[in-house]
Formats: structure tokens, C-alpha cells, sequence
């Protein structure tokens, strides 16, 4: 087992597959009168993984903080669960069964790491603020469950070694699987990823790809990344942005193989059949954004 697999029947898992859908329509977001994004559409079926490509500002962390509740489109549609989101907020993913990262690992440097994963495993407890205001029994048993929780999703990571250090005192790729654990903990029916190899050596990448296809018959998965062979490995659709526009959407193959993508990429008309392999291995330039 590598430091990101995910093993076999892990006691995260849910008892049914996802059953949630994420569809973004007609998205358009202005900042001070320009457009960063020009209505955009995609969908995440449940138990995919969607990724979401571009060159170099193309619009893509635009979108994801659109889905995040972070960025409030101009106009626009999200629906989730097949429920319009009119007025997505940051603080309400978890409640509807939502789990982030971010770029950065934006992990809470005074807290340990366990702590850390503990906050994302919260939706799980049962004792109230006033529980724990009282330190009433529930409250010290709702703790410990959480602690246990947190600690299994450390242990599924290979980080449970660093459970009592802080954030600050590790390497950046460990802190990457720290963050993935807080995300994972919440056993979420929907996962975004905002370039999660971004650090990671090129073993530790492959083995994140397995646990994101791992992951797909309990959640879906919304990837943003940059590394192109990663994207092209684990994704089952994917939609491409330039210049705030979608230009492409389709399989990695059709994706691949499309000539608008390749020119985004490649900065000038190429020859698709020529340059598929080519795009395959771009990791650079204006593939980053």
C-alpha cells in the first residue's frame, strides 16, 4: 500500500452508492463589469469523476469556487439533488453531504492533525454545543467517536503517525493527505478536488489516482488539475474552459482528440490525431490556472 491508496473495504464507505447530481447551468460570473466565465454548463453524474481542465486563466477555479459557494454567480443555475441552490453558501456543504479541498491544504496551523480531520468528521456527531458547554457524558462519548472516526480516515491515508504533530512541522505532500482525510472523513456524496497533486512526486500522483477512483462508488468527484495524464486516467468526462468559455466536453478521448482543445493548449492549430499524445504530457505553460 502506497502513502494514498485506499484499501479494500474501508470503514468509511457508505451502505448504497451516490445517488446525488450536480448540474451547473448557464453559469456567468462578472468581476467589476469583465467576464470570468461565459455561461458554462456542466454535470456531475453520480458515481463519476468529472474533471475540469483549461490552460493557464481559463476559468476553471472560477467554476469550482461557483460550486463551493464561494463566488456567487452573475447568472446562472446549480442545482443538487435535483434542488435549485440559489443562494449557495460555504457553511452549508457539509449539511448537504458536499466535501472540499482547496489549492493551498488550508489546514488550521494551531490545531493538531487529528484535530484537523476531527473537524471534518463534525456533521457526524450527535451532542450539541450545550453538551459540551456542560461536559455532560454524551459529550465526551460523541468526542471519542469522532476521534476514532478521524483516526480511521488518518489510518486509510498511512498519516496516522502524524496525528499528534501540527501541520506547519510537515512536509507539503503530507499535509495534502491530511487534507484529503478531513475531506474524506465527512463520507461525502460529493467530493471536490481543487488540484489535489499539486506537490506530489509522481508515485504519490499515481496512487492518488487510485483512491479517486476508488472513492467513486460511494461519491462523485469534481477534479480540477492541471496535470493532464492524471485527469486523462481517472476521469469519466471531462469539460474544457478557455478564456472563461467551455470549448470542449466529452470522454478524455473525444477531449483528446478534439482540435479546439489542442490549439488551447498548444497555442496554435495543431493536428489532432498528431498532437493527442502530445497534449497527454502537457505539464506547463499555459496548462496551469
Amino acid at each position: 500500500m502506497g502513502p494514498l491508496a485506499q484499501p479494500t473495504g474501508s470503514q468509511l464507505t457508505h451502505d448504497s452508492g451516490p445517488t446525488a447530481r450536480l448540474e451547473m447551468t448557464g453559469i456567468n460570473v462578472a468581476f467589476g463589469g469583465v467576464l470570468a466565465l461565459t455561461d458554462v454548463s456542466l454535470v456531475v453524474e453520480p458515481g463519476q469523476v468529472h474533471g475540469l481542465i483549461g490552460p493557464n486563466g481559463a476559468g476553471k477555479t472560477t467554476l469550482f469556487n461557483v460550486a463551493c459557494g464561494l463566488v456567487r454567480p452573475t447568472s446562472g443555475r446549480i442545482t443538487w439533488r435535483g434542488e435549485e441552490m440559489r443562494r449557495l453558501r460555504p457553511s452549508q456543504l457539509t449539511k448537504l453531504g458536499v466535501a472540499r479541498t482547496l489549492q493551498g491544504v488550508g489546514l488550521f496551523p494551531g490545531m493538531t492533525v487529528l484535530e484537523n480531520v476531527m473537524v471534518g468528521a463534525h456533521r457526524h456527531g450527535k451532542a450539541g454545543f450545550l453538551s459540551a458547554f456542560l461536559a455532560l457524558p454524551s459529550s465526551d462519548k460523541d468526542e471519542r467517536l469522532l476521534r476514532e472516526r478521524a483516526m480511521r480516515a488518518l489510518t486509510e491515508l498511512n498519516a496516522e503517525r502524524y496525528a499528534g504533530r501540527y501541520p506547519g512541522s510537515l512536509p507539503y505532500p503530507v499535509q495534502k493527505r491530511v487534507a484529503l482525510a478531513r475531506a474524506l472523513v465527512a463520507e461525502p456524496d460529493l467530493l471536490l478536488l481543487d488540484e489535489p497533486a499539486s506537490g506530489l512526486a509522481e508515485d504519490e500522483m499515481h496512487e492518488l489516482g487510485e483512491l479517486i477512483r476508488s472513492v467513486v462508488g460511494r461519491m462523485s468527484v469534481l477534479l480540477v488539475e492541471h496535470h493532464m495524464d492524471l485527469v486523462m486516467r481517472v476521469c469519466d468526462q471531462i469539460t474544457v474552459l478557455d478564456s472563461g468559455k467551455q470549448i470542449a466536453a466529452g470522454t478524455p478521448e473525444q477531449v483528446q482528440n478534439d482540435p479546439a482543445v489542442t490549439e488551447a493548449y498548444l497555442g496554435d492549430a495543431v493536428d489532432a490525431e498528431a498532437d493527442a499524445a502530445e497534449l497527454s504530457n502537457v505539464d506547463g505553460g499555459r496548462t496551469h490556472g
